[in-house]
This record gives structure tokens, sequence and C-alpha cells, in this order.
């Protein structure tokens, strides 16, 4: 790979259904606690899912709430307290100012928006006998692929590139190597990216993963997303985002920022085998070219993050995969999130990373949590199931995301 410039994580936003913020998020991970909980939505009922509750008024007001659309207003959250987190917008900084507004670049990958919108307005003109005078004219706005960047630029004010990603499940991940790039390649000096999903409010997701037998269920919710376990019968559909701030390391030396972590590697194919079905030769490889991207071995990872989202044969193929890069490693530990807020979509691959940021603080590994009987299919070596684990050191951190029509990612940060 030719000279790039480094690239650094200086700020964190997320909201997820477990957690607000950074530390909130973490605390509940360590401490087992999902966010899963019952859910109804029309034309399916009853039924489970992972739901934000974050304050949606702190950074918006009731009109421009109105107007957008809840990726939107989730994507507004979460770039807003990832510019505080990194102390560019926080009270009295003025680190904001040293950045063009048009050389700000906004990289948000998402997974199915758009869908929300249209089957509102459908339900509402069937009130009125399909009368399409009843139709909002917000509609369009609110349906472009582009429009939780969108609604970022015009809440802070922001002129740079502003576009979506659409990468299925792999999307948080594709939006964060997006910011990457552009910084490397000098097209913008500040990216606010990563991934947000506005998916539980869709019921066509919900009858879609049902009629394939994919929907996870269980009669206490909070043990419905259980990766890993025999038991497993699905995904359990959730909303969620989380966005970073990223600059050059230059730029956020000569700020004096607070490094969270440093981007070395990401890599990106597809497994052009199935619609739905993954493949677990495909994930290898991605694992891999991420690792010869950042010149490391397998044995130099800590911490493997796992996509595996309850589905019988999803968990297997990857735990297949894992094993077969990472069998050998005495000191890789391997970890899933999901467990604990359900599949969060275009979020997934962002949120989770964030989730394990701060073991290169505190060298604690995450669990998996509801592992009540591994599967044996799913055994892979040092898989840190129900209680956090204290390891002597971790430097580095591998994520992996996956999705739909066979899309892989992994990205690798380390300690700076």
């Amino acid at each position: 790979m030719p000279d790039l410039p480094r690239i650094v994580i200086t700020g964190v936003g997320l909201a997820s259904p477990n957690g607000n913020d950074w530390n909130e998020f973490r605390a509940n991970l360590l401490a087992g606690k999902s966010g899963v909980e019952p859910y109804e939505i029309r034309h399916v009922g009853p039924t489970i899912a992972g739901v934000c509750h974050y304050d949606v008024k702190k950074h918006q007001n009731r009109k421009e709430l109105r107007r957008g659309t809840r990726a939107g207003s989730i994507s507004i959250y979460c770039a807003n307290e990832a510019l505080e987190h990194a102390a560019l917008k926080a009270a009295g900084s003025k680190d904001i100012e040293r950045y063009e507004k048009s050389r700000i670049g906004i990289y948000v990958g998402i997974t199915e928006h758009g869908n929300v919108e249209t089957e509102n307005e459908v339900h509402e003109v069937s009130k009125y006998e399909f009368d399409l005078s009843y139709w909002s004219h917000h509609h369009n706005p609110r349906t472009v692929a582009n429009n939780p960047a969108g609604e970022v630029t015009l809440n802070l004010g922001i002129t740079g590139p502003a576009y979506c990603l659409g990468g299925a499940c792999a999307a948080g991940n594709l939006g964060l190597i997006q910011g990457v790039q552009m910084l490397q390649l000098g097209m913008v000096d500040l990216a606010i990216a990563g991934g947000v999903s506005e998916s539980i409010h869709t019921f066509g997701i919900f009858a879609s993963f049902a009629s394939q037998g994919a929907l996870g269920s269980h009669a206490d919710p909070t043990k419905a997303s259980r990766p890993f376990d025999k038991a497993r019968n699905g995904i359990v559909v959730s909303e969620g985002g989380c966005l970073y701030t990223l600059e050059r390391l230059e730029d956020a030396e000569a700020r004096g920022a607070k490094i969270i972590a440093e981007v070395i590697g990401h890599h990106v194919n597809s497994d052009a085998a199935d619609f739905v079905l993954p493949l677990s030769e495909r994930q290898n490889e991605c694992a891999r070219g991420a690792l010869e991207f950042a010149g490391l071995q397998a044995k130099d990872i800590d911490i493997v993050n796992t996509h595996a989202t309850s589905t019988p044969q999803g968990d297997i193929q990857e735990c297949e995969a894992v094993r077969q890069v990472f069998g050998d490693c005495e000191t890789t530990f391997v970890n899933n999130t999901k467990s604990y807020i359900g599949h969060t979509m275009g979020a997934a691959g962002a949120l989770e990373l964030a989730g394990n940021l701060p073991s290169f603080q505190d060298r604690v590994v995450h669990p998996t949590i509801n592992v009540d009987d591994l599967d044996p299919d799913c055994i892979v070596r040092n898989l840190v199931v129900n209680a956090p684990l204290q390891v002597e050191r971790v430097d580095t951190i591998l994520n992996l995301s996956f999705g739909m029509l066979g899309i892989n990612s992994a990205v690798i940060v380390k300690r700076y």
C-alpha cells in the first residue's frame, strides 16, 4: 500500500437500545444488560425489538423532528454527540473552527432507509380511500437515500460532501471506511462517519424475517438475541446509530485531541453465492484481507468482534471462518455485541466496534450473553461468554460485519 496518512478516532456518538452515550453503552455491556424489549407494530402485532430512548429534542426542535425522519434524527443526535465527545463542539470549545465547513465530510452507512416513510404514507392515505391529496409533500426528501446524511448537514450547517452508503448490514463499517479513505485522499479534513438504522419502524422487515423463519423470539425478550446458543432461532430487529469523528493524526495532535484509536486496516468483498445465506470462505478472505492491509498476522489481533446475528446457519458459517483464521491464536478473544442489543442493521458494525473500544483502556473483553447451551458447531477458541474477561493486553481489535447479497466487511483498529 502507498504511504497513507494515519487516521484516528477522536469522538464517539451513539444511540443504542441499551445506552445513549459511550460510557453508558459500555457499562451495560459489562453488566450484561440487554436492551431488547416488547414491541408492537401494525400488521405484525406484539413482537420484540431493540428500541432507542435517546433525547430526541437535545439537538432538534419539534418542527425539525416533524419534517425529518427517524434515521435523520438518530444521525443528528449521533453526529452532535460525536463532535462534543471530540471536544469539537463542546461548551466553550472553538476547535471546530479549525475546519472549514466545506472540508467536513459526512458518511453514513444505511440499510433500509425510506421504507418507514413510504409505509406510513400509504397507511395514512388508506384512511381517506387513497385520496393522494393527503400524501405528505415531505415524502420525497424523507425517502431519498442520502436523507440521514443530508439532515445532518442541515442541522450543523456543514457544506462538505455528505451521503449515505448502502451496504446492507455491513453498512456501519462501510461508512467508517469511507471516512478514512476520504481523509487519506485529502478530500476532507474532518469526517463524521459510521452507520444508522430506523428499521424497527417498518413492519416489512419484521414480516420478511418472519416469512424466512428468521425472526427471533423468546418468552423473555432480553434473551431472544442469543448468538451461538443451541436454541437460537433468529434475528432481533433493532434501531440505533453510531457516528465517529475521524481526523488525520497530525491534525488531532495539533489541537491536543484525546485519541481513542487508530484505524489501521479494512477490507470489503462479496460472496457472489446467494441472496441471503453467507459463505464462510469469503468471510475468511475478508478478515485476511484486512490483516494484510494492516500488515498484521492473525495472532496480532486481541479481540475479534463477530457479526453473528443469532440465525442457525449464519452463526455456523461465521464460526467456521473465525476458526480457520484464528484457531491457532492463543491470545485472540472472540465476542459478540448483538446478544445485548439485537441487530441494528446499518448501524451494527459501527455500534459493535464502539462497544469494544474501551478495552484498550480497561483490558476487559465484554462477553456474549445468553449462551446457555453453546452449539457445538459454534465452538471457537477463546469465545468469551456470559461474564467479562480481564486479559493481559488489548492493542488491536478486528470488527466483522456482513450483510445480505453477500457483502462482507472488516475493520481493524489499534491502541494509539
